[in-house]
């Protein structure tokens, strides 16, 4: 997917933004990667771009050493366009530099903040207070308290999809690996969404730049669990997280199949191979087939 394609549905935050107001229907095409690029390191804004990515996050936090903020915060915003619209990672609330990194939440080019460490509702509405816009916010569930409030910040204002901070994450449990004891955690997000309305999750980072395998394989647990898409750190995990992400083939022909034969059946029951094919079903081939096209 061309990531400008899919960002220019961005209008000024004045207005209502079409990613709140659309992205809830969970039939609807979303983003499957998201590249995170320095905000300290400019050149690399443009060639974040040509990457691939369905979306960009420009990262002030974790990307920047503590005497670099103000300086990054000021090449963002020289680079900043409506022409090429980002999501922009802030600094966690109550730290030093949360204030003035809300601020650029009002320039035109900022298609939404991701929010991290996100504990609590209020921290969403601390945001919003600053910001004075109607712009998505996507909060990073990085911490223990995070995933405990998890319903309460999805349901928080303009909350638009939650992230899952995997690595700091594991740090806060004290956990010792981030494979599959992660997927209970990585159910609760989902369910979650589901239940407040909000697009699928993002899944967390896989560090190993190197690892391709390693990355295929995370990325599809994910999808196989209910995310919608993925956190990247380097522009070579794009293809093979957009790649994962995509349907295949095969399932883009069953699909196909059961849109077909529920369209012909008016209201009776049908089987495909053998299975019932109820509601849900039909409502997963319709899914299948958006992503497909979009």
């Amino acid at each position: 997917m061309n990531m400008e394609k899919t960002m220019k549905i961005v209008v000024p935050v004045e207005q209502p933004h079409p990613l709140r107001t659309k992205m809830p229907d969970l039939g609807a095409q979303q983003n499957r990667s998201f590249l995170f690029v320095p905000g300290s390191q400019p050149a690399r804004f443009d060639k974040a771009l040509g990457s691939g990515a369905d979306a960009i996050i420009v990262d002030l936090e974790d990307a920047v050493e503590p005497g670099a903020k103000a300086d990054a915060r000021h090449a963002v915003a020289q680079w900043l366009s409506p022409d090429r619209p980002v999501l922009l990672r802030i600094n966690a609330n109550h730290s030093p530099w949360f204030t003035e990194d809300a601020q650029l939440a009002r320039l035109r080019g900022i298609a939404g903040i991701v929010l991290p460490k996100t504990e609590s509702a209020s921290d969403v509405t601390a945001l919003v207070s600053l910001t004075k816009a109607k712009i998505p916010v996507f909060p990073l569930i990085e911490t223990a308290r995070g995933m405990w409030n998890a319903m309460e910040i999805a349901k928080a204002p303009f909350v638009h999809q939650l992230m899952f901070g995997t690595l700091d994450f594991i740090a806060d449990m004290g956990m010792e690996s981030d494979g599959v004891e992660l997927d209970p955690f990585r159910a609760r997000l989902v369910m979650i969404s589901r239940v407040a309305g909000i697009a699928a999750p993002v899944d967390g980072v896989t560090p190993g730049i190197d690892d391709p395998e390693r990355l295929a394989a995370e990325t599809r647990n994910g999808k196989r669990r209910g995310f919608g898409g993925k956190l990247c750190i380097h522009p070579k995990q794009v293809p093979i997280v957009n790649e994962c992400y995509a349907p295949t083939e095969a399932e883009v022909a069953w699909a196909k199949r059961v849109l077909d034969a529920s369209d012909q059946a008016n209201g009776a029951a049908i089987s495909i191979d053998g299975k019932m094919v109820d509601r849900p079903v039909v409502l997963r081939a319709q899914r299948v087939v958006d992503w497909a096209r979009a």
